[in-house]
This record gives structure tokens, C-alpha cells and sequence, in this order.
């Protein structure tokens, strides 16, 4: 199991940085349908009232306090992200869900213990993780996820002519790429961003009862239980 320290020193991928400016890139993007996606979602996840819940790639931590919501005072939510700006956003505006907690780690080196959490969710983050790095971090979510549990990842899927452009220029208003080898960038955060491309790692892993879900225009989520 990797520790605290080995996943603050885990090479992120992309990291946002910038929050007001991520913000409204999320209210442009969803055309202020946000909250009703994250409602669509967290019901989608499985959570329950009473069940811990780890959140990878938390951001601001708006969909961590929807879950917390769900959860209720029995149960509990941790966000994490590699962003410390997010993590200290996040933390600053959960005063209205005391069992939602935040912690800065990578999805690929999370240093929790295994089998700790009932749910799992990933939202908008796999493609800010270098590709190479994607399948460690999808065996750091089956890691930490109970038998039965449930998983959902979404991630960002534009359809139509013009929106993969219009996706394209808002995240280069809002993101900064972490350097790639040889100080070369990182890949562009809008490719490979189809989760069912995800279908094969995840089963062999260990997951079945995937569930692929379009929510146009620009989402498209998998649900998955980590077998018994």
C-alpha cells in the first residue's frame, strides 16, 4: 500500500490549479446544469446513507458534498486531489458537511488502507492522468474499495461538430500542464476521454456489472462492483 508520503510525491499529470477560473469553465461547459448532473451521478453511485465514500479527483469539492448529503451524519466522504489550491478550496467550503474531509493525494498513490470504503467516484479526472498512469490508479480504487462495493468513473464526452473544439479552448484557459519527459507537455486533457475505453482494465481487475450511461452533451459515466 503506498503511503502519505509516496502520494504527495507522486507525479500528478495535469493539474488544475486555477479554481474561480475552473469554476466557471464548469458553469460554461454544463451551461449551469452542474448540480442536476452531480444529483444524476451520485445517485448513480450506489451511495447510501451510512457508507464511506472516497471521491478521487475531488476538485473544489462540489460532488463530495453531494455525496455527503446522501451519506448523512453516519457516514463519511473523502476527497482527494493532487491540487493543494483544490484541497484548501474544498476544505473552506465544507462548513455545511462536517463528514466530508479532503486530503491531497494522486489518484495513482493514494495512501489509504484497503477495502476502506463502501463507494467509489472519479469524476472528470481520468484524462488528467498521464496514460501510462491510468492503470495504477484504477488499481488503487479497486484496492481501496470493499468486495461488493460500488465504482463509478465519468469523464468528459463532447459530441456534436463544434464542442470538442469549444472543450479544447476552455481548458486552455484553465489548466496547467504538468511537463512531460524531456520537458516536452503533457497529453491534451481532452483525448481518451471515451470511459468505455476503460471496460477491459477494469474487468480484469475484478469488476463486473458494467454499466456504460450518456448524459449529453458532454458526459458519459461507467458503474462497476468489485467482486466478493
Amino acid at each position: 500500500m503506498h503511503g502519505h508520503k509516496a502520494a504527495q510525491h507522486e507525479e500528478p499529470g495535469v493539474l488544475i490549479t486555477h479554481v474561480r477560473l475552473y469554476n466557471a469553465f464548469l458553469a460554461v461547459l454544463f451551461a449551469g446544469r452542474r448540480g442536476s448532473l452531480d444529483a444524476t451521478m451520485a445517485a448513480a453511485s450506489g451511495a447510501a446513507p451510512g457508507d464511506r465514500v472516497l471521491d478521487v479527483g475531488c476538485g473544489p469539492g462540489h460532488f463530495a458534498r453531494r455525496l455527503a448529503e446522501i451519506v448523512g451524519p453516519r457516514g463519511e466522504v473523502v476527497g482527494v486531489d493532487p491540487s493543494q489550491p483544490m484541497i484548501d478550496y474544498a476544505r473552506s467550503h465544507a462548513g455545511n458537511a462536517p463528514n466530508c474531509h479532503f486530503e491531497v493525494a494522486a489518484a495513482q498513490a493514494l495512501g489509504l488502507p484497503d477495502a476502506a470504503f463502501s463507494v467509489v467516484t472519479s469524476t472528470f479526472v481520468v484524462h488528467h492522468i498521464p496514460p501510462e498512469k491510468r492503470a495504477a490508479a484504477l488499481e488503487q480504487m479497486h484496492r481501496v474499495l470493499r468486495p461488493g462495493g460500488r465504482l463509478l468513473i465519468a469523464d468528459v464526452y463532447p459530441t456534436g461538430q463544434m464542442a470538442p473544439r469549444l472543450a479544447r479552448l476552455l481548458g486552455r484557459l484553465t489548466l496547467h500542464r504538468a511537463p512531460g519527459p524531456e520537458g516536452h507537455p503533457s497529453v491534451d486533457p481532452f483525448t481518451d476521454t471515451d470511459v468505455r475505453l476503460l471496460a477491459v482494465p477494469l474487468r480484469e481487475l475484478g469488476f463486473s456489472g458494467l454499466e456504460f450511461t450518456e448524459i449529453r452533451p458532454w458526459t458519459r459515466y461507467v458503474t462497476a462492483t468489485k467482486n466478493a
